[in-house]
């Protein structure tokens, strides 16, 4: 079995949540171990440090919810599971991508009006409108109303008295407890 067999999987770890809160990292590291053994096949599973690292590194007690996994069989016969990266994905993907169409734009300079645009033209169009343009006065600000007293509250209507609590009845006493007999020796 020279060739090597590959596979991408996400794995969910939301389950991860239903243990303590100080064994969930511990606990999908080993979910992800029952998964690769359970599609891959192979009870020798081998995780990469740095998918441990990815899972580790929020803390032990917020893994991640789901992870984009790598799983490889190699011809030692273990599983070595590492953390999927889109951008090392084989070429076959690459070839499938349309070619690039590139144009080229050619200027029209057969207008003998055309304008050049140049940094100083720009500037002097912009000054230009500016000094044309008759400065508008701003309308004075609104003078402030005076404000008016707001009418008094509404008199609240006067509370009505609440009726007095039902007395309560007098507690009857309890039976006292039995004494204790001294238990004989015999």
């Amino acid at each position: 079995m020279s060739q090597e067999l590959e596979r991408v999987y996400t794995i969910p770890l939301g389950k991860v949540l239903l243990s303590q809160s100080q064994h969930r990292a511990v606990r999908a590291i080993n979910m992800i171990r029952e998964f690769g053994r359970k599609h891959m096949k192979t009870q020798e599973i081998k995780i990469d440090e740095e998918l441990a690292q990815l899972i580790w590194s929020r803390g032990v007690r917020s893994p991640p919810r789901k992870i984009r996994v790598k799983m490889t069989k190699t011809d030692d016969g273990y599983i070595l599971v590492t953390n999927y990266e889109e951008g090392t994905e084989s070429d076959e993907t690459d070839s499938k991508k349309s070619p690039e169409i590139k144009q080229k734009v050619e200027p029209q300079t057969d207008d003998p009006d055309a304008i050049e645009v140049t940094e100083e033209t720009l500037k002097e169009e912009q000054s230009a409108p500016k000094e044309a343009k008759p400065k508008t006065e701003k309308p004075a600000p609104k003078e402030a109303k005076p404000k008016t007293e707001k009418p008094a509250p509404k008199e609240a209507k006067p509370k009505t008295e609440k009726p007095a609590p039902k007395e309560a009845k007098p507690k009857t006493e309890k039976p006292a407890p039995k004494e204790a007999k001294p238990k004989s020796k015999e």
